[in-house]
């Protein structure tokens, strides 16, 4: 509920108290010493200065009260020591933070008419220069730098929030417990210095060169030192005696090395390293420092880091030979969420660790049906085909195993095969779908599952389809389209969902209507924040006084996201990752970006944590939260994603109008 100005010396600059300066010619010299105002021309300055006012608050008085409405002023301090406090549900205050000289409050509710989250009191005789409501509008309207400096304050008052409650929080995960996985670094457990060889040694010494270490990898390096290749003991085994490739006595580095390296910084933290081993199914991780080859880790130095088998959930999975088996697995994966959560796990790495392992289950499930098929006499599938995901697993936003929404692309069959190859997807798709569900992801209640013949086509019928319901936009296609936009290949020729993708991007960039139609659904729609600034909850019902996290907050930044990705042709689908290109694409301010995402992780944390802790108790995870059950602090946290939200479908109204219908995604 307040913001600090850079630098240290704004108090020295400030006018003194004793200086013979009137009342204007004192507010003109304050605007001139802080921050952001000292960026303004004269003639801006000068327009301000009968606007404003000095207001004085003796040692012991408060501006404002926790509860009261909107002064509808921002407050500077120019002189004394202000104290901010929060009291929690039982009325006792906590110190929350100072403001000095120089320094600023009340700017969370100054443009709005909500209630002060917290108490501002004068610690020492205070004096304040005071901007009016109207006047503060105005001057960040017409001053991007004054915006953007008010928004960067807001922005890191909303993260230290953030990271304040995920430190303090304490999570019960039923006598699991987990190293630091998230506070641990590559290079604190990389094997340091590395062995390594030169492409042209010969294979002989390099197979010396491991027994003598003891070690199961060399590193191949060129003349600068830069590493190339790697050389494993199953490479050697495989290469030279399994398949025989090469003769022995003349084969060298060059010949059997692995150049496809995957290669990790030394500062990054362990839960990167788990992640690229999963992502990339390799068993060691070359380690940079600034570019120069520093180490080497491998998966057995990440599995022991652990005190935990989570880890090696991936490698069970491809072991699975059965759907039993993988079911039986697939249940580990709530285990392992439950950690990640204890462990304060960031949103963007749980949302990344989750989905590489339900990729993994899927794809391990498609391999099983496929060698089912084949088992039957259907043979293998009769064209290339990709398998898709959509809604949040598209967007890799899936944590909970919730209800499935994929799809099957193949290429399109000579006219004489048609029928055969439909027939083939058609029981692959249900196969798939079946058994996803033994591994605890349910049925698409909307059918939007690759059993569906609907859901399950050749990439001509797609690309149709997908123009049908851009250019006609009908409110019964509407959801169906928002949870199709969000698909990503999962398995198969991943070439077929690249060619779906430029053909949507073509379609969407013809039809105007999708991104008005959404935008005007997004304009109607109100975050649960009431006029004076209270949460609006059920009124009745199981869920009285919650709120669904899902359709009240996340979505609409899902949403209004989509609509400048899908505009912009950005091909990423996750909500992070489209924040992240659409700034680099110069669509969105990076302020602004880094805005939604701080309230997209927000309103993310509470609704993971919430359905994690339901998990545990035995209960149905849903979504829904009582904000009045959250602290002071969180429910200020709530508060102010959900503002975001508002700002959000305003940028969002003004780049692509207002017309539309009620939707609701994945």
């Amino acid at each position: 509920m307040g913001g600090k100005t850079p630098g240290a010396s704004i108090e020295a600059r400030l006018p003194k108290e004793g200086a013979l300066l009137s009342g204007k010619e004192r507010i003109k010299s304050i605007l001139k010493a802080m921050p952001p105002f000292n960026t303004l021309e004269e003639g801006i300055i000068a327009r301000l200065v009968p606007q404003l006012a000095l207001e004085e608050f003796p040692q012991g008085t408060y501006v404002f009260r926790q509860g009261t409405p909107s002064l509808q002023k921002l407050f500077l301090v120019v002189k004394g020591l202000a104290e901010v406090t929060v009291a929690g549900e039982q009325g006792v205050a906590t110190v929350v933070g100072y403001r000095r000289p120089g320094e600023f409050f009340g700017e969370t509710v100054v443009l709005t008419d909500a209630t002060y989250p917290g108490s501002v009191m004068a610690k020492e005789d205070l004096t304040c220069l005071v901007i009016p409501r109207e006047v503060f509008e105005n001057l960040i309207y017409h001053n991007g730098s004054v915006a953007a400096f008010f928004s960067r304050a807001f922005l890191e008052r909303m993260r230290g929030l953030y990271q304040e409650i995920v430190a303090e929080q304490t999570y019960d995960t039923s006598g699991r417990t987990e190293s630091p996985l998230f506070r641990r670094r590559v290079g604190e457990l990389m094997s340091s210095p590395v062995i390594t060889c030169r492409v042209h040694d010969r294979v002989t010494d390099i197979a010396a060169l491991m027994q003598e270490h003891n070690i199961s990898a060399v590193v191949v390096i060129d003349r600068e030192g830069q590493p190339v290749g790697l050389i494993t003991e199953r490479d050697l085994v495989n290469q030279l005696i399994a398949e025989r490739r090469y003769r022995l006595e003349d084969c060298t580095a060059r010949e059997v090395m692995n150049t496809k390296l995957v290669t990790i910084n030394r500062d990054a933290y362990l839960n990167r390293a788990m992640l690229e081993v999963i992502k990339h199914g390799v068993k060691h991780l070359v380690v940079t420092d600034r570019g120069m080859l520093a180490g080497i880790v491998s998966i057995v130095d990440l599995i022991k880091a652990r005190s935990t088998g989570t880890f090696w959930i991936a490698h069970r999975i491809e072991a699975q030979q059965t759907l039993e088996g993988l079911a039986d697995v697939s249940r580990e994966v709530d285990g392992f969420l439950s950690a990640l959560v204890a462990e304060k796990a960031s949103v963007r790495d749980i949302f990344a660790l989750v989905s590489e392992l339900y990729d993994a289950l899927t794809r391990r499930v498609i391999q099983l049906c496929e060698e089912e098929l084949a088992a039957e006499g259907w043979g293998p599938p009769p064209v290339p085909y990709c398998w898709i995901n959509m809604g949040s697993a598209g967007r890799r936003e899936q944590v909970l195993r919730t209800d499935q929404d994929n799809g099957i692309v193949y290429a399109d069959p000579p006219k004489e095969r048609q029928r055969e190859v439909t027939a083939h997807f058609q029981l692959l798709g249900s196969r798939v779908v079946e058994g996803l569900v033994r591994c605890g992801f349910a049925p698409c209640r909307g059918g939007i599952m690759a059993s569906n013949p609907a859901w399950c086509r050749p990439l001509s019928s797609w690309e149709i389809i997908a123009r049908r319901w851009l250019y006609r936009v009908d409110p019964s296609d509407v959801r169906m389209l928002t949870i199709f936009l969000d698909f990503r290949p999962v398995w198969g020729d991943e070439s077929l969902a690249a060619r779906l993708r430029e053909s949507v991007f073509r379609a969407f960039k013809h039809s105007g209507a999708a991104s008005a139609l959404w935008t005007r659904d997004e304009a109607q729609f109100k975050v649960p924040l009431s006029f004076l600034g209270g949460f609006i909850t059920e009124k009745s019902g199981p869920h009285k006084n919650e709120i669904d996290l899902k359709l009240a907050g996340a979505v609409h930044i899902v949403n209004c996201i989509r609509i400048f990705a899908l505009t912009h042709g950005i091909s990423e689908t996750s909500t992070f990752g489209r924040l992240d290109e659409l700034v680099e694409a110069g669509v969105l301010a990076r302020d602004d970006a880094e805005f939604v995402g701080a309230a997209y992780e927000t309103i993310m944390m509470f609704r993971i944590r919430e359905n994690v802790r339901k998990l545990v108790q035995g209960r149905e995870p849903d979504n829904y939260i009582n904000p009045y059950k959250l602290t002071r602090r969180e429910q200020a946290l709530l508060k102010d994603a959900f503002s975001v939200i508002t700002r959000l479908q305003k940028i969002t109204a003004l780049q692509f109008g207002e017309f539309g219908l009620h939707y609701v995604t994945s």
